[in-house]
């Protein structure tokens, strides 16, 4: 029996995996590209596509901890900008397009912490966004419904829950910034 897109994608990233480099960032980047170019009719991929999981999680490594996780998003859904602690994340778009804006953390002399906007990426089907640990960014659905793979390097979900590692950033008069900011 043929192993599925995804089936060879996992083989994959479990084979290139290692301590974070730019060597296994390309080659999870390269795996999750063919992941993307996976045909509509494989069973997996039928049923994303049909169903709409807000989330859904296509595998997790018991031995090296990466995750890929599957997110259907609406038109106009909007993630505030947050980090992913010490992980890193790779976004996969395979329908829909994706804002995904980045920002810079500033620290003004009395201590209060804003966010500076470097740039915004539309992320089309097909295309794969990078963020490495400490990176900041949010996420908003352009066209939807967008389906997106979600590929971690660690459970961000469990290390936010035990560690509080991630941090989000609210908005207060106009400017991001980190919740107990002065």
């Amino acid at each position: 029996m043929d192993k599925s897109t995804l089936d060879t994608a996992i083989d994959g990233i479990t084979a290139d995996w290692g301590p974070l480099s730019t060597q296994v960032v390309d080659g999870c980047r390269a795996h999750l590209e063919r992941l993307l170019q996976a045909p509509v009719a494989e069973s997996w991929l039928a049923a994303l596509r049909r169903e709409g999981p807000a989330n859904r999680e296509l595998h997790r490594d018991p031995d090296r901890g990466f995750v890929l996780l599957a997110h259907t998003e609406h038109a106009g859904l909007y993630r505030p900008p947050h980090d992913h602690g010490r992980g890193w994340v790779i976004y996969a778009i395979q329908q829909g397009e994706i804002d995904m804006g980045t920002y810079g953390r500033v620290e003004d002399a009395d201590g209060r912490v804003r966010l500076v906007k470097r740039n915004s990426t539309r992320v089309r089907p097909g295309e794969v966004q990078v963020y490495l640990p400490g990176d900041i960014h949010d996420t908003r659905c352009v066209s939807g419904p967008a389906l997106l793979f979600r590929f971690t390097e660690r459970d961000l979900k469990k290390e936010d829950q035990e560690a509080h590692r991630v941090t989000r950033y609210v908005e207060r008069d106009g400017a991001w910034t980190t919740a107990g900011s002065p």
